[in-house]
């Protein structure tokens, strides 16, 4: 048996000795660096290190993060619905979920781990990186504070550039120093983008379903001032169609061509110079079914829904930041804006503030105005978005200032009224399954002299499976209704009665006195 050279033992030796000396510098440099330089600084220093070493190296890395300013990033989300199909057991971490509304498990690539793919006999590798923030810049998703920021690294080779990045540039129209890329059909990004979001919607939609955003002030401004993530999503998994759908035949077919004409009408927007967004206003008594048009709109159109609380914003600029970060083909609703002080009729307003003139004293300066509201609906930030619906609902429309109802601020009013012979007819139908029965015709005559809304006829219909008892309990509580308007009309009798009475008393007392 051959025995080592001594020469070649002395060189492991001192190869050995190299090693842990170097990994004895490290640790020594670790600690002091923990030590004595502060957390907001190391990541400084170690993006300079970073950023000196890959002068020297022959890859190059794209950031793809998860919000563009407060916007959500297109290409973050296609990237996440991509790599969820690319799952392989090389990786040793895999995310997986399961909703407790979906019969099927979601796989996605879990924090800081990677993934390598081929495109053409070139090998990129993704990364998804997960770093920790201040704590006083949180970012809120759901109903959990995540103090965290997302995002995927794409790394490749330079020479391979042309075929992984657009081709070309142009400068961004928005008028800031970005650039935009103009696509390269044959780029790697571009198959990525296409393959994830084929058919415009389709795909994403089967792995993210529809979103309801809701917004709390609070959760996307701090004292640093804001920072993406200002809405937080939901699935929406509401059911409403304009085919259950209890309004009348001819509105119903109305809205359906509106929407139909307006989808389709991108390119006749721009010739015309307009912006491509359509904007509606449902009013109505409670419970006629303006939020149940607004999901059906949402399920025919496959659009996502935002809903705004006026309400809960403090200044125009929190106002502004919110609608910045909506995204295209989505509908934004507004829910009863009657109850938004700013934004009723001035006329009221002046008359109240000469009658307390202090009240203009207490109220802010800088908070929601009816102009910047304005503004946004048919001024110069409604040209910053494209294929937008926007919907208002107020319960009492005279109560809303007239520059909300003209035809530049409104293109459709919607009259959500209360239930007719009809509309009993489709709710019976969707409820019992029914399309004829002997008491018909006792509720539909009952039906068009007493004011229900459809909500109440269903709230009745649901009240058992059996046909006949449903439409028991319905007769009995129309005849309820009868009653009890009945009595409030004699009461306005008998007080007006009584009221007439005792004027004449009064008149010949003071012709007697006279």
């Amino acid at each position: 048996m051959a025995t080592p050279a001594p020469n070649d033992s002395k060189n492991a030796i001192a190869v050995a000795k190299a090693m842990l000396s170097t990994a004895a510098s490290v640790m020594v440099v670790q600690s002091v660096v923990r030590k004595f330089i502060p957390p907001e600084f190391r990541g400084f220093l170690f993006s300079g290190i970073r950023g000196f070493l890959s002068r020297f190296s022959d890859e190059m890395t794209m950031v793809i993060e998860r919000y563009d300013v407060y916007t959500q990033n297109e290409l973050f989300e296609a990237a996440q619905v991509f790599l969820a199909a690319k799952q392989s057991l090389s990786m040793r971490r895999v995310r997986v979920t399961k909703s407790t509304k979906e019969n099927h498990f979601t796989l996605a690539m879990d924090r800081n781990q990677t993934l390598v793919d081929t495109f053409n006999g070139i090998k990129l590798k993704w990364a998804f990186v997960s770093r920790q923030v201040n704590p006083g810049n949180q970012v809120h998703h759901g109903s959990t504070d995540q103090h965290e920021v997302q995002y995927f690294e794409l790394t490749f080779h330079k020479k391979s550039n042309p075929i992984c990045l657009p081709s070309s540039t142009r400068p961004s129209s928005n008028g800031n120093c970005r650039r935009t890329l103009c696509w390269n059909h044959r780029s790697y990004l571009y198959n990525m983008f296409n393959s994830t979001f084929k058919s415009g919607k389709g795909v994403i939609l089967n792995f993210f379903s529809r979103k309801l955003n809701f917004v709390s002030p609070s959760q996307f401004v701090s004292s640093t001032g804001p920072f993406p993530g200002a809405w937080s999503p939901v699935n929406l998994n509401h059911p409403a169609t304009f085919q259950t759908l209890a309004m009348d035949a001819e509105l119903k077919k109305r809205i359906l061509d509106d929407l139909d004409r307006f989808v389709r009408r991108k390119e006749y927007y721009r010739r015309v110079g307009k912006a491509w967004k359509r904007r509606y206003l449902l009013y109505g008594p409670p419970g006629t079914g303006k939020s149940s048009l607004v999901v059906a709109m949402a399920n025919y159109l496959n659009f996502d829904i935002y809903d705004l609380e006026l309400s809960g914003i403090q200044t125009n600029a929190e106002l502004r930041r919110l609608l910045d970060a909506t995204m295209n083909q989505s509908i934004l609703v507004v829910k009863d804006i009657d109850c938004t002080i700013q934004l009723q009729d001035r006329t009221s307003e002046t008359g109240a503030t000469s009658m307390n003139p202090t009240s203009t004293g207490n109220r802010r300066q800088d908070q929601v105005t009816l102009s910047e509201f304005l503004n946004f609906i048919d001024g110069l930030w409604s040209s910053c978005d494209d294929e937008r619906i926007i919907v208002f609902t107020t319960n009492h429309i005279e109560k809303l200032d007239p520059a909300l109802l003209r035809p530049g601020s409104m293109d459709l009013h919607v009259p959500m009224s209360y239930c007719t012979p009809c509309e009993f007819r489709l709710l019976a139908s969707n409820y019992l399954g029914i399309d004829h029965h002997d008491l018909f015709d006792q509720i539909e005559s009952l039906i068009t002299t007493e004011r229900v809304t459809p909500t109440e006829v269903a709230e009745q219909l649901m009240k058992s499976d059996e046909p006949r008892v449903a439409l028991g309990e319905m007769v009995s509580f129309l005849l309820i209704t009868r009653g009890k308007r009945m009595k409030k009309s004699m009461r306005r009798k008998f007080i007006s009665l009584n009221w007439l009475k005792r004027m004449e008393v009064v008149k010949k007392k003071a012709a007697s006195v006279n």
